[in-house]
């Protein structure tokens, strides 16, 4: 669940519902990927004020569930969240960048939607789990928020 993030000015709740597709609509995401994509998210986390609630992969897309501050823009932690996965994947799973021929392993656009805390967060979790045809949905991450000394870098 997410929580109130208490910084020196101020105080927020802002979760973000992600759908980004892969670069052609390509199927890229094996078990391998999904793994290292997972242990990319949770890097990022490490490093800049990006939580993920929920991250789900389906054959040609991911869903992910994002709580951050208010100094980060929408397009900001799109754009964090592409670059980094996109480049470590490259490194990690040498073979994705064959099947990507043009060097990019997001499309340009994405979804992107806003989630109030009360009434939509729990239903857009859900609608997240449920994406894909039913034996092709992965659930790669899951985790409750612990946003107590969330520090930005």
């Amino acid at each position: 669940m997410s929580e109130y993030i208490h910084k020196s000015h101020n105080v927020s709740v802002l979760l973000y519902h992600l759908v980004c597709p892969a670069k052609y609509r390509r199927v890229v995401f094996t078990d391998e990927v999904d793994k290292e994509l997972r242990d990319v998210c949770l890097e990022i986390s490490k490093r800049y004020a990006i939580k993920f609630l929920e991250i789900g992969t389906d054959i040609d897309h991911v869903h992910f569930l994002v709580q951050t501050v208010s100094m980060y823009s929408p397009r900001k932690v799109i754009q964090t969240i592409k670059s980094i996965t996109a480049r470590e994947i490259f490194i990690r799973v040498p073979s994705v960048k064959k099947a990507l021929w043009g060097g990019e392993f997001w499309s340009k656009g994405y979804f992107i939607n806003t989630v109030g805390q009360f009434g939509n967060e729990k239903s857009i979790t859900e609608y997240v789990k449920k994406q894909g045809r039913e034996k092709e949905y992965k659930k790669l991450h899951s985790q409750q928020l612990e946003l107590l000394g969330f520090d930005t870098p």
